[in-house]
């Protein structure tokens, strides 16, 4: 679908480029890649300089645009996944404004919004590349979240126990 000359432009993204195979190849390239990176349709967009349009054009007419665009969000979801684990565990650094130390903040509201946002479509793209059914990949998520969270109470009551052992406790009535 071809823009009109007159019709208005998204500031810092270039018109569709239709006639011209060498540059949409560029692009699809760019988008696919920084899908990848972002799992994020519009910020891909962006840096393949093409209006989010152009791209969900694309993938309803191109087959093979549609599969490897499937193949980078389940990619992008991984490294998300994997990103937001490590700062669950440990955090990220950020200093408070004119503070001179950093201060270990949690905030992972958008990784939890993009990873609910492209869950079952990553979900989907495992199983057609491993050929096991999607409920089979969503148990297996379940079983690390699960064994995340039993890692995270043992922790908890080993510090518990050790909180206990170190403090003197009262004898029991009765007791010599």
């Amino acid at each position: 679908m071809a823009q009109r000359s007159d019709a208005p432009r998204r500031r810092g993204v270039a018109p569709p480029q239709q006639g011209r195979p060498a540059e949409a190849e560029h692009w699809t390239a760019t988008f696919v890649a920084a899908l990848a990176d972002t799992s994020n349709v519009a910020a891909a967009a962006r840096r393949a300089q093409i209006d989010v349009s152009t791209a969900y054009h694309r993938r309803r007419q191109d087959h093979e645009f549609n599969r490897n665009w499937q193949i980078a969000l389940c990619e992008g979801y991984d490294n998300l996944e994997m990103e937001l684990l490590y700062r669950l565990r440990t955090g990220e650094l950020k200093p408070p404004a004119g503070a001179k130390r950093a201060n270990r903040t949690f905030d992972n509201a958008t990784a939890f919004r993009l990873l609910a946002a492209h869950r079952e479509s990553a979900a989907r793209e495992r199983a057609r590349r491993d050929h096991v059914s999607a409920e089979e990949i969503r148990a297996s998520i379940d079983r690390k979240v699960e064994e995340l969270r039993r890692r995270v109470m043992d922790a908890k009551a080993q510090r518990e126990a050790a909180a206990r052992a170190g403090a003197i406790l009262p004898k029991p009535p009765g007791a010599a």
